[in-house]
């Protein structure tokens, strides 16, 4: 039976097609819209899981949510490909980059989109939240100045769970020029042809 997976539009779900697609395990994927107004997911997904988040896949009955859980079953389920490398420093990275992307990088993201939306009442807010978004990316080039991914030499799950903060941050959250490393590494995983299947499957993705 294939992994079914449950994916929102524009959402943190297409990390988990694209690692479907590196680690080649058998899947499904079943689409759900954002509302046009509010950009909520649908009342659909709470038929399978009560909070009614994606991503969410489903495996030998079992609904499996959270983004970097997925991935660690996912990466389990492969037999460790894509999992954290052998020497000891690349897999405290693997480890810490894994959660990083939703512990670190999430936060102040959806904070610059909820004061965004704020209009007027959000101004005061704006720029001490844009400036935790630009400490992180600051350092985040720095720790690509001398390897080519997050955990070392090699792409591991710990790539696919930092893409979409750092795609969101290339689009609305100023990740430009001034961060050359970050670019080259977006680049690099754009290029990869599980990514471009990934994103042929997903449907539109406004980050890639």
């Amino acid at each position: 039976m294939s992994i079914i997976v449950h994916h929102l539009e524009n959402s943190r779900s297409q990390r988990i097609i694209w690692l479907l697609e590196e680690l080649g395990l058998p899947y499904e994927i079943k689409r759900y819209e954002r509302h046009p107004k509010t950009q909520r997911a649908p009342d659909s997904l709470k038929a399978i899981h009560p909070l009614g988040k994606s991503p969410m896949i489903e495996d030998d009955g079992e609904v499996i949510i959270e983004t970097a859980a997925i991935a660690e079953y996912l990466v389990a389920k492969a037999g460790g490909k894509l999992g954290a490398p052998k020497d000891a420093k690349g897999a405290r990275q693997y480890v810490q980059y894994l959660h990083f992307a939703e512990g670190s990088m999430m936060p102040p993201l959806y904070g610059l989109l909820v004061v965004g939306r704020l209009g007027l009442l959000g101004l005061p807010a704006r720029k001490p939240v844009g400036q935790m978004v630009t400490d992180l990316l600051v350092w985040l080039e720095t720790e690509l100045a001398e390897r080519d991914y997050f955990a070392g030499g090699e792409l591991t799950a710990a790539d696919i769970m930092m893409s979409f903060p750092l795609e969101a941050c290339q689009t609305r959250a100023g990740l430009d020029q001034r961060f050359p490393n970050l670019q080259a590494w977006l680049k690099r995983i754009h290029d990869r042809p599980q990514y471009q299947m990934a994103l042929e499957k997903g449907g539109p993705y406004a980050y890639a």
